[in-house]
């Protein structure tokens, strides 16, 4: 038994320097998992587990969006297991929300379409955000305003109009979430865009973009010839 440990132990260190060293480049995908088991499995090789829960959900993303009641139902593995697995993308959407906390200023369109991404990540339903920008076109606040269904949201006026002003916006940037895959606007998301330009430019506040966003990938209408 002192052995085995000890094979497992040598194991898991050469595994974690491989990391350090290269991150996850080379890593297979049950070796991810394999060493993410690492950290809730202490004194067992994590190897057959990672194989049995990819065997079950095929891919990486699968496992970390199973929620953990599921794990503990369909896996057998612990509470501490099934919960460090569902911590992971909500850890990077933790990770990508806090590393825009400094005072960012999105001045061109490649930095709007990155920031509007860090905004949706883990979103599984569709969600229109406000970003609100000063006069130099700085974060100073941005948020989901409305969540929607898996199909849809509506960007209700009122609700637009009352967070620009809460938030005491110079510049505002819209946003959503398109979960289907699809990153073309619909007409419905043109139709309520233009709606939405017009009633803030009522009130003195200049629309920069509507960002659509799916996964890792964005689609600026102002870049594509909408007119602002």
């Amino acid at each position: 038994m002192a052995q085995n440990g000890g094979v497992h132990k040598n194991h898991r260190a050469r595994v974690r320097k491989k990391f350090r060293e290269n991150g996850f480049s080379g890593f297979a995908d049950h070796e991810i998992l394999e060493m993410l088991l690492y950290y809730s499995v202490p004194r067992r090789d994590t190897n057959p587990l990672a194989h049995k829960i990819l065997d079950k959900y095929k891919t990486l993303a699968n496992v970390f969006d199973a929620s953990p009641e599921e794990l503990m139902h369909e896996m057998g593995v612990s509470e501490v297991t099934a919960t460090l697995l569902s911590m992971i993308p909500k850890l990077s959407k933790v990770y990508e929300t806090t590393k825009w906390d400094r005072a960012v200023c999105l001045d061109s369109t490649e930095m709007l379409g990155e920031y509007a991404i860090s905004m949706f990540k883990d979103s599984q339903n569709e969600e229109f955000v406000l970003i609100c920008l000063d006069a130099n076109r700085c974060v100073h606040w941005s948020g989901v305003i409305i969540k929607g269904t898996i199909d849809r949201t509506e960007a209700y006026p009122r609700v637009v109009v009352d967070e620009t002003l809460k938030h005491k916006a110079t510049k505002v940037v819209f946003a959503h979430n398109h979960p289907s895959g699809t990153l073309a606007p619909s007409v419905d998301d043109k139709n309520a865009t233009e709606v939405l330009v017009k009633v803030l430019k009522g009130i003195g506040i200049e629309v920069l973009d509507h960002i659509i966003v799916s996964g890792n990938r964005y689609f600026s209408m102002s870049e594509m010839g909408f007119k602002f």
